[in-house]
Protein backbone atom coordinates (compact mmCIF):
# COMPACT_ATOMS: atom_id res chain seq x y z
CA UNK A 1 0.00 0.00 0.00
CA UNK A 2 1.18 3.51 -0.82
CA UNK A 3 -0.54 5.36 1.98
CA UNK A 4 0.97 8.80 2.61
CA UNK A 5 3.65 8.27 -0.05
CA UNK A 6 3.08 11.24 -2.31
CA UNK A 7 5.27 12.35 -5.17
CA UNK A 8 7.05 10.39 -7.85
CA UNK A 9 10.50 8.86 -7.50
CA UNK A 10 11.18 9.42 -11.22
CA UNK A 11 13.23 6.21 -11.36
CA UNK A 12 16.23 7.87 -9.69
CA UNK A 13 18.17 7.84 -6.48
CA UNK A 14 17.32 10.73 -4.11
CA UNK A 15 20.36 12.88 -4.97
CA UNK A 16 19.84 12.42 -8.71
CA UNK A 17 16.11 13.12 -8.33
CA UNK A 18 16.83 16.35 -6.47
CA UNK A 19 19.33 17.45 -9.12
CA UNK A 20 16.83 16.67 -11.91
CA UNK A 21 14.09 18.68 -10.23
CA UNK A 22 16.44 21.60 -9.49
CA UNK A 23 17.45 21.69 -13.16
CA UNK A 24 13.81 21.58 -14.30
CA UNK A 25 12.84 24.43 -11.95
CA UNK A 26 15.83 26.51 -13.03
CA UNK A 27 14.97 26.01 -16.69
CA UNK A 28 11.31 26.93 -16.17
CA UNK A 29 12.36 30.16 -14.47
CA UNK A 30 14.96 31.01 -17.12
CA UNK A 31 12.92 30.10 -20.22
CA UNK A 32 9.37 30.36 -18.79
CA UNK A 33 8.39 27.26 -20.78
CA UNK A 34 9.92 23.78 -21.03
CA UNK A 35 8.92 20.53 -22.66
CA UNK A 36 9.35 17.41 -20.54
CA UNK A 37 7.49 14.26 -19.60
CA UNK A 38 4.17 14.58 -17.79
CA UNK A 39 5.53 12.87 -14.67
CA UNK A 40 8.48 15.26 -14.41
CA UNK A 41 6.24 18.26 -15.05
CA UNK A 42 3.88 17.20 -12.26
CA UNK A 43 6.82 16.66 -9.91
CA UNK A 44 8.44 20.03 -10.72
CA UNK A 45 5.27 22.13 -10.63
CA UNK A 46 4.98 22.52 -6.82
CA UNK A 47 8.67 23.41 -6.60
CA UNK A 48 8.32 26.12 -9.26
CA UNK A 49 5.34 27.56 -7.42
CA UNK A 50 7.26 27.52 -4.13
CA UNK A 51 10.14 29.43 -5.72
CA UNK A 52 7.74 32.08 -7.05
CA UNK A 53 6.18 32.40 -3.60
CA UNK A 54 9.67 32.92 -2.15
CA UNK A 55 10.29 35.57 -4.79
CA UNK A 56 7.16 37.45 -3.80
CA UNK A 57 8.48 37.97 -0.25
CA UNK A 58 11.85 39.34 -1.43
CA UNK A 59 13.91 39.41 1.73
CA UNK A 60 17.56 38.52 2.13
CA UNK A 61 16.59 35.15 3.62
CA UNK A 62 14.27 34.27 0.74
CA UNK A 63 16.89 35.33 -1.79
CA UNK A 64 19.40 33.01 -0.13
CA UNK A 65 16.91 30.12 -0.02
CA UNK A 66 16.09 30.57 -3.71
CA UNK A 67 19.77 30.89 -4.64
CA UNK A 68 20.53 27.69 -2.73
CA UNK A 69 17.93 25.79 -4.74
CA UNK A 70 18.28 27.31 -8.21
CA UNK A 71 21.29 26.30 -10.27
CA UNK A 72 22.29 29.66 -11.78
CA UNK A 73 22.54 33.18 -10.36
CA UNK A 74 20.79 34.54 -13.46
CA UNK A 75 17.72 32.41 -12.65
CA UNK A 76 17.64 33.83 -9.12
CA UNK A 77 17.93 37.35 -10.44
CA UNK A 78 15.16 36.82 -13.00
CA UNK A 79 12.91 35.26 -10.35
CA UNK A 80 13.11 38.28 -8.05
CA UNK A 81 13.28 40.99 -10.73
CA UNK A 82 10.79 39.81 -13.37
CA UNK A 83 8.70 36.79 -12.44
CA UNK A 84 7.72 37.40 -8.80
CA UNK A 85 6.47 40.98 -9.40
CA UNK A 86 4.36 39.69 -12.29
CA UNK A 87 2.50 37.37 -9.90
CA UNK A 88 2.38 39.75 -6.92
CA UNK A 89 -1.43 39.97 -6.94
CA UNK A 90 -2.01 36.25 -7.60
CA UNK A 91 -2.42 33.80 -4.70
CA UNK A 92 -0.94 30.67 -6.25
CA UNK A 93 -1.46 28.74 -9.46
CA UNK A 94 1.41 30.32 -11.36
CA UNK A 95 2.05 27.42 -13.77
CA UNK A 96 0.18 25.42 -16.38
CA UNK A 97 0.78 21.89 -17.71
CA UNK A 98 -0.27 21.25 -21.31
CA UNK A 99 -0.24 17.72 -22.70
CA UNK A 100 1.41 17.72 -26.14
CA UNK A 101 1.56 14.11 -27.28
CA UNK A 102 4.13 11.36 -27.24
CA UNK A 103 7.91 11.27 -27.69
CA UNK A 104 9.03 9.55 -30.87
CA UNK A 105 11.84 7.47 -29.38
CA UNK A 106 10.07 5.71 -26.53
CA UNK A 107 6.46 6.87 -26.65
CA UNK A 108 6.62 8.73 -23.33
CA UNK A 109 3.81 11.23 -22.72
CA UNK A 110 5.11 14.77 -23.14
CA UNK A 111 3.90 18.00 -21.59
CA UNK A 112 4.78 21.66 -21.62
CA UNK A 113 5.30 23.21 -18.19
CA UNK A 114 4.96 26.97 -18.49
CA UNK A 115 4.41 30.05 -16.39
CA UNK A 116 1.10 31.81 -16.88
CA UNK A 117 1.41 34.84 -19.10
CA UNK A 118 4.56 33.68 -20.86
CA UNK A 119 4.82 34.76 -24.47
CA UNK A 120 5.44 32.23 -27.20
CA UNK A 121 8.54 33.31 -29.08
CA UNK A 122 8.86 31.80 -32.53
CA UNK A 123 12.32 30.80 -33.63
CA UNK A 124 13.72 32.84 -36.47
CA UNK A 125 14.37 30.91 -39.63
CA UNK A 126 17.76 31.15 -41.24
CA UNK A 127 17.75 33.10 -44.48
CA UNK A 128 18.96 31.11 -47.46
CA UNK A 129 20.96 32.82 -50.20
CA UNK A 130 19.07 31.08 -52.98
CA UNK A 131 15.46 29.95 -52.89
CA UNK A 132 14.91 26.23 -52.46
CA UNK A 133 14.44 24.76 -55.94
CA UNK A 134 14.07 21.16 -54.81
CA UNK A 135 17.60 20.33 -55.93
CA UNK A 136 20.27 19.41 -53.37
CA UNK A 137 22.79 22.14 -52.71
CA UNK A 138 26.20 21.91 -54.23
CA UNK A 139 28.85 21.79 -51.51
CA UNK A 140 32.51 22.77 -51.78
CA UNK A 141 33.52 19.10 -51.97
CA UNK A 142 31.13 18.54 -54.87
CA UNK A 143 32.54 21.58 -56.69
CA UNK A 144 36.10 20.31 -56.24
CA UNK A 145 35.14 16.84 -57.43
CA UNK A 146 33.53 18.21 -60.62
CA UNK A 147 36.46 20.57 -61.30
CA UNK A 148 38.94 17.65 -60.95
CA UNK A 149 37.11 15.70 -63.63
CA UNK A 150 37.39 18.53 -66.18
Amino acid sequence: MRHRNSGSKLGRQPAHRRATLRNLVTNVIEHERIQTTITRAKAARPLVERMITLGKRDTLATRRRAAAFLMTPSATQKLFADIAPRFSDRAGGYTRIIHVGFRLGDGASLAILELLGSKLRKKERKKDDAPDSGQPRETEEMKEATSDKN
